[in-house]
C-alpha cells in the first residue's frame, strides 16, 4: 500500500465537517503525510506491539488545532447580531454546497454566527448551540485524539485493501447495511438531506407528516446539530420492528416562528405493494397468439423468492404465458439468500454456487424446493447489461449454466465476490470484508470476468467494472456442482413474426431473438453473504 494514499484517505475520513484535517489551512493533513509510513506500520502491527506513537503525535496536533477553532466559534457566537429571519441561517447549507475548500477558521467563525442566530427561537437554541460546540470541537486528551486518528486510519485502510470493504463505528453502522435497509422494511425519514448549523434540512422524499425543506432539530430528544452525515442518517432510520416504531421529530418549518413537534410512524411490515419502487414489476407483451411475461427485478432483497412467486401466480391467473423474460438490467445485486430463493422457481433444489473462502474452504449453496405451484416450468430468458452485478449475476449465470434459459444483452459487471459482517473485538464498530469468491454452478468464474450473453444486444464496454477496481479479489474457477438431472434445454416457442408492440424496444429485440428458431450458440463466457455491486 502507498502510505501517501493512506494519509490522504485518513485525512478525509478524519474530517466529517471540513474543519479538522481536510480544510486547506489545517496543519493535520501535513502531519499525517509526514508520518504516513509509521502510521501504516502501527496499524498492521500485531496486537500488543506497543503504543502508536505516530497516531498520538497527529492526535496532539489535532487537539491543539480543534481548540483554536473552538475559540473562533465562540467569538463568532458572541459577536453575532440577530437576523430578522433566524430560520434562514438554520436552513442554509454549511458543508456540502461549497465548490471550493473553505478555510476552517472562517467556517468555525461562521458556525458560531449561525448558531447564535437561532437565539430568538427560545431555550432550544442554547441546546442546539451546545450540541454543535461539543461535537464540532470536542475537548479530548491527546491520547484520545490519537485513537480518533487511528479509527480514521482504519476506515481508510480497509477501503484501500478491499474496494467493497468498510469499517464503521456503532453510531454509523447502518451505512454498511444499505442493501438490507430498504429490503427489511426499514427506511429513512427522508430521501436526501443537507446538514445545516441547526440540524438537517430535508431535500427529498420526506415521510409524512414531515415536509420538504423542514429543518430537523432533534429526533427522539437527540439534537442533530454537529452530527456527521452518517450519524444523521442512522438517527433518522424508521424501523417497524422497534418496540416503539414512532419517532418524535422537532423541526423548524417555513412560515412557523417557533419549533414544532411531529410524530412519524414506521412503515407497515406487510409485503410491499407493486408500484414504481417495488422490487418486482410484471407486464405482458403480445407474443405469437398469446403473450410473454416480462418480469423486471430492480434489486435482490432477501424476500425476492416470495415477491417472484406472487408475481408469477398473478400472471398465470389469465392463462399460461408463452414464456418468461427476466429483466435484470441495472440490477446491482443484494442478498445471496434472495438470489437462491428466486432461482428455486426455475431450478428447485438445484446445487448452485461453489463459494471459496480466503482460507480455501469451499461451500456449496443450494436452491430451496418450493411448493410445486410456485415452480415455473416454461421457457425462460434473461436480459442483462453492464450494470447487472453480483447477486443479479448469480441469477442470470445459474439459469445459463443449467441451460435453463438464454442470456441476452451485454457483458455483466463481474462482481463474483461476497461480503460478510464482523463485530470488532473491542466492540467499537462493525467490519464489512470480502471473504468469499463464488463461481457459477458449472464452475465458471464471475469475479472480474462477468457473464457474456448468448445473444449480444450491446457490445459497449462500461467504464465501471469490477476488474478495474484496485485490490479487488482475483477470479476463481470452481468445481462443476450442477445437479445433472436438471441440466436440460427449455426451447422457446417460435414467434412466427408476431412480437409486440413493446414500450421498451430492447424487450422486443430480446423476444424476437429467442423465438426466431435459430440454433442457440455455444455458451460464451469470456476469460472473463451480501452480494452487491
Amino acid at each position: 500500500m502507498d502510505p501517501r494514499k493512506l494519509a490522504a484517505s485518513t485525512a478525509d475520513w478524519l474530517d466529517p465537517h471540513g474543519l479538522w484535517s481536510a480544510a486547506p489551512d489545517s496543519p493535520v493533513g501535513a502531519v499525517l503525510k509526514r508520518n504516513a509510513t509509521a502510521l501504516l506500520a502501527e496499524l498492521v502491527a500485531p496486537a500488543g506491539a506497543g503504543p502508536c506513537h505516530s497516531a498520538r503525535a497527529a492526535g496532539r496536533v489535532l487537539g491543539v488545532w480543534v481548540d483554536s477553532l473552538k475559540k473562533l466559534f465562540d467569538d463568532g457566537y458572541q459577536a453575532a447580531t440577530f437576523p430578522h429571519d433566524p430560520t434562514a441561517f438554520a436552513r442554509a447549507s454549511l458543508f456540502e454546497d461549497d465548490a471550493d475548500p473553505v478555510s476552517a477558521r472562517a467556517l468555525a467563525s461562521n458556525l458560531g454566527l449561525r448558531t447564535s442566530s437561532l437565539r430568538s427561537i427560545g431555550p432550544l437554541a442554547l441546546e442546539i448551540h451546545h450540541a454543535a460546540r461539543k461535537r464540532l470541537f470536542p475537548s479530548l486528551s491527546g491520547d484520545t485524539w490519537g485513537n480518533v486518528v487511528l479509527a480514521a486510519t482504519l476506515r481508510a485502510y480497509v477501503l484501500l485493501i478491499d474496494p467493497h470493504g468498510a469499517w464503521a463505528p456503532l453510531d454509523e453502522e447502518t451505512t454498511l447495511y444499505d442493501v438490507e435497509l430498504e429490503t427489511s422494511g426499514r427506511r429513512h425519514l427522508w430521501g436526501r438531506m443537507t446538514r445545516t448549523a441547526a440540524g438537517a434540512r430535508i431535500d427529498e422524499r420526506p415521510v409524512a407528516p414531515l415536509m420538504h425543506d423542514d429543518v430537523v432539530l432533534a429526533i427522539d430528544g437527540i439534537a442533530v446539530a454537529g452530527l456527521s452525515v452518517e450519524q444523521v442518517e442512522q438517527l433518522g432510520v424508521l424501523d417497524p420492528n422497534d418496540e416503539s416504531p414512532i419517532r418524535e421529530v422537532l423541526l423548524l418549518r417555513q412560515g412557523e416562528h417557533t419549533p414544532i413537534r411531529v410524530h412519524v410512524r414506521a412503515p407497515d411490515v406487510s409485503p410491499m405493494p407493486r408500484h414504481d419502487n417495488a422490487f418486482v414489476e410484471v407486464y405482458r407483451v403480445p407474443y405469437r397468439s398469446g403473450h410473454a411475461v416480462v418480469v423486471t427485478v430492480r434489486d435482490v432483497p432477501d424476500n425476492l423468492g416470495v415477491e417472484l412467486a406472487n408475481a408469477l401466480a398473478e400472471v398465470r391467473i389469465d392463462g399460461e404465458p408463452e414464456g418468461l423474460l427476466l429483466d435484470l438490467r441495472g440490477n446491482g445485486g443484494g442478498s445471496i439468500e434472495g438470489a437462491k430463493e428466486a432461482l428455486s422457481a426455475f431450478l428447485p433444489g438445484a446445487n448452485l454456487f461453489p463459494m471459496r473462502r480466503r482460507s480455501g474452504a469451499v461451500e456449496i449453496e443450494q436452491a430451496p424446493e418450493p411448493a410445486w405451484i410456485d415452480v415455473w416450468p416454461g421457457p425462460v430468458a434473461v436480459i442483462v447489461d453492464s450494470d447487472t452485478a453480483s447477486a443479479a449475476e448469480m441469477i442470470a449465470g445459474a439459469i445459463a449454466a443449467y441451460q435453463r434459459g438464454v442470456v441476452i444483452g451485454a457483458r455483466t459487471y463481474g462482481k463474483g465476490c461476497a461480503q460478510e459482517y464482523l463485530e470488532d473485538s473491542e466492540g467499537k464498530g462493525v467490519l464489512r470484508l470480502s471473504t468469499l469468491a463464488y463461481a457459477l454452478p458449472d464452475g465458471t468464474p464471475v469475479q472480474k470476468v462477468g457473464i457474456s450473453p448468448d445473444f449480444w444486444l450491446d457490445r459497449v464496454v462500461s467504464a465501471e467494472r469490477e476488474e478495474l477496481l484496485p485490490n479487488a479479489m482475483v477470479p476463481w474457477k470452481g468445481p462443476d456442482v450442477r445437479t445433472k438431472s436438471l441440466v436440460r434445454r427449455h426451447a422457446w416457442p417460435l414467434h412466427d413474426g408476431r412480437v409486440g408492440p413493446c414500450e421498451d424496444e430492447v424487450v422486443c429485440m430480446a423476444l424476437t431473438r429467442v423465438g426466431d428458431g435459430q440454433p442457440e450458440p455455444a455458451r460464451q463466457v469470456s476469460r472473463k453473504r451480501e452480494a452487491r455491486r
